[in-house]
């Protein structure tokens, strides 16, 4: 026991060391967003600011339409998210609990897709989109998010893990094949559907590079491309873009904190016997 209380206290050190790393950069972030903007740039620097104020978080509200691009990013995050995880838990089951040779094949493609830079299938994607009359519309920002390979292989990965008595037993009981995904495998994986849930909210809510793509209307436009726009070509309102980085982070922090309470370990021996 002796012998283990230095590494407990070194791990600990450790731990609380990474945390200081990673936490007082953002720390000093969120701040630096209550400094009004003479005060972002004086010396000596200081972490707390001498004179709090809102007008960062007041005037990115105002002075441009963050209400219209929070509302589109929203819309978009939700609706993808929700795509996401219907379609993914579907594929995944049917690829983890169907053995056809062409399935597994068809996995290895899925899996492959993975390897692929965004970049590279950006033009082609784009040109998908456009054909489908989707251009410069929030549903082209969604659709390329019908399916994904990390969703696929996540849910694909965790049905294997399912007992395959729990299925014949419910097959036995006269469950179709809809019913017993539906009401045994969806309930089972509920943590995937959760972190992954948590994870496309994150992708969607915070892509910059596909909705620049494929929007041009600033009627259109999403939160991280109106951030963007404060940015000038000779100068920079550093208190009004701190004030709208912290409003965008604000969805993101809430939504990890109310499910990340789900993303536990299920129980799949749920309804077996020994």
């Amino acid at each position: 026991m002796d012998n283990l209380l230095p590494k407990k206290v070194w791990a600990t050190a450790a731990l609380w060391f990474l945390g200081a790393l990673y936490g007082v950069p953002v720390l000093w972030f969120l701040l630096s967003s209550f400094k009004p903007a003479g005060e972002l740039f004086s010396y000596p620097l200081t972490i707390f600011p001498k004179q709090p104020t809102i007008s960062g978080f007041t005037e990115a509200w105002t002075s441009f339409d963050f209400s219209r691009y929070f509302g589109n990013t929203l819309i978009v995050a939700l609706s993808a998210t929700l795509i996401t995880i219907v379609t993914s838990a579907t594929c995944g089951y049917a690829l983890a609990k169907y053995t056809n040779w062409w399935l597994r094949a068809f996995t290895l493609c899925i899996l492959a897709t993975t390897m692929l830079p965004g970049e590279v299938i950006l033009s082609p994607l784009f040109l998908i989109v456009r054909d489908l009359g989707l251009y410069n519309s929030l549903g082209g920002v969604v659709a390329p998010s019908v399916i994904t390979a990390t969703g696929t292989f996540m849910f694909r990965q965790f049905f294997l893990s399912v007992p395959r008595d729990l299925l014949d037993a419910a097959r036995i009981d006269g469950s179709g094949e809809l019913s017993t995904f539906v009401r045994i495998m969806l309930p089972l994986s509920r943590p995937i559907i959760m972190t992954l849930a948590i994870m496309s909210f994150q992708w969607r809510w915070n892509d910059y590079i596909w909705p620049l793509v494929i929007l041009n209307d600033p009627k259109e436009f999403t939160l991280q491309i109106g951030v963007a726009s404060i940015v000038g070509a000779e100068n920079v309102n550093w208190s009004v873009l701190l004030g709208a980085s912290v409003l965008s982070m604000i969805p993101l922090v809430v939504i990890y904190l109310i499910f990340q309470k789900y993303v536990m370990n299920a129980d799949l021996n749920a309804g077996l016997k020994d």
